[in-house]
């Protein structure tokens, strides 16, 4: 019994830790559907209805829904997240995005905190963590169930948006504590394999790191794989583990990541695009561009330039 009491003591801690979250990001979202915080790596979000799959690079951070609901899509692998569940990404990763659950009387309300690996990793030495039990790779995003404590932390760091003055003082303690609780929760041990210096995960991370910079260059897989200490069979297959691609694919999607930016931000057009992330041939990037996106080029950037006219991108 008394255990049954505690554990609805907790339930409503977590459901009144929600609820303040929600306030907050409500207020704060009221005049936009994206509010870039002074806080460094703080951003909120706001969607009064759902979304259409979108194409995006997830970067490393941690992802938190105060209401609604968003599903990511890496590879084959789907992972919903909603007010109860957070979702991590521990390396940049190429993704399809959906808002599933939004409303005008229950919009989508959200939160994205970056994540920097050379901290995560000054944490672990600080604070005596373990390194990991398991070397192997193993994907680069999860979802993991949230905490009070954890909650409290992104409570606080969200609260010095009143008092700006301390966010440069304030703001690193209460990311640290943010961090920690992550290191310690139950997707702690895949930050702990990114961070942790040797392993493959954090080899991997690094060529993916090298892709980044470098993805309109051509691919030799061989030469990087030998640039992370590896062979190419064993590189090829915890690549694929951790992101869900080859890195042949990886580098693809990249190259039409950045070739779709180009033409919607610069007003590139197709071929000129192309040939800038590395596409010799424009047949081939125009093939490939509509499998990803699901129209070629040209009527792509139409009707993103057309859904940005009308409010609905």
């Amino acid at each position: 019994m008394k255990e049954a009491v505690m554990q609805d003591t907790d339930n409503n801690s977590v459901e009144a830790a929600i609820d303040a979250l929600r306030t907050s990001i409500a207020r704060l979202t009221e005049n936009g559907e994206l509010h870039t915080t002074a806080v460094p790596g703080l951003s909120l979000f706001r969607r009064i209805e759902p979304t259409e799959p979108i194409t995006g690079m997830y970067e490393p951070s941690v992802c938190l829904v105060a209401q609604g609901a968003k599903r990511v899509r890496l590879g084959d692998d789907s992972y919903l997240y909603d007010a109860h569940h957070y979702l991590i990404t521990s390396v940049h990763l190429p993704t399809v995005v959906q808002i599933v659950e939004a409303s005008v009387e229950r919009p989508y309300l959200g939160l994205r905190l970056m994540l920097d690996q050379r901290e995560i990793a000054q944490l672990m030495v600080d604070s005596n963590l373990p390194p990991p039990r398991v070397q192997k790779s193993s994907r680069g995003m999860a979802t993991g169930e949230v905490t009070l404590p954890l909650l409290s932390a992104i409570q606080r760091l969200i609260d010095l948006l009143a008092e700006q003055q301390d966010i440069p003082i304030l703001a690193p303690i209460i990311q640290r504590e943010i961090i920690y609780r992550l290191l310690v929760g139950d997707q702690g041990e895949r930050l702990r394999q990114i961070a942790s210096a040797g392993s493959q995960s954090h080899q991997i991370a690094k060529a993916i790191d090298w892709l980044k910079g470098n993805y309109s260059q051509p691919l030799s897989i061989d030469d990087l794989a030998a640039q992370v200490r590896m062979s190419s069979s064993t590189f090829h297959h915890h690549f694929r583990s951790m992101t869900a691609l080859s890195p042949l694919q990886f580098q693809k999607q990249l190259r039409l990541q950045e070739a779709r930016r180009l033409m919607l931000a610069e007003r590139m057009d197709a071929a000129t695009a192309s040939f800038q992330v590395g596409y010799e041939s424009p047949s081939q990037f125009s093939r490939e561009y509509n499998r990803l996106f699901g129209a070629p080029p040209l009527r792509d950037i139409t009707n993103l330039r057309q859904m940005a006219a009308d409010g609905r991108g």
